[in-house]
């Protein structure tokens, strides 16, 4: 009971925090820009994360043949 307490605490200040942020961009006149710049932002990371789950491990044989190519190189030496 005290740990859902907590939590529902915790839930409460967060939303006074946010309610109170969005206050300060209320009063703002260039909430406009504001809001294209986060939806901007918010498309960059969109895309960073589906890079970053597309992209996957490197193939396996491409890794081996970097190796090979690095020893070779440093034979050479």
């Amino acid at each position: 009971m005290l740990l859902a307490a907590g939590v529902a605490d915790l839930a409460v200040s967060g939303l006074n925090t946010v309610l109170g942020g969005v206050r300060g961009l209320l009063g703002r006149g260039d909430v406009a820009e504001l809001a294209g710049e986060g939806q901007q932002e918010i498309k960059a990371r969109g895309r960073l994360a589906l890079d970053r789950i597309v992209a996957g491990p490197p193939a396996h044989l491409e890794v081996l043949a970097q190796h090979v190519k690095a020893r070779r190189g440093s034979l050479d030496d």
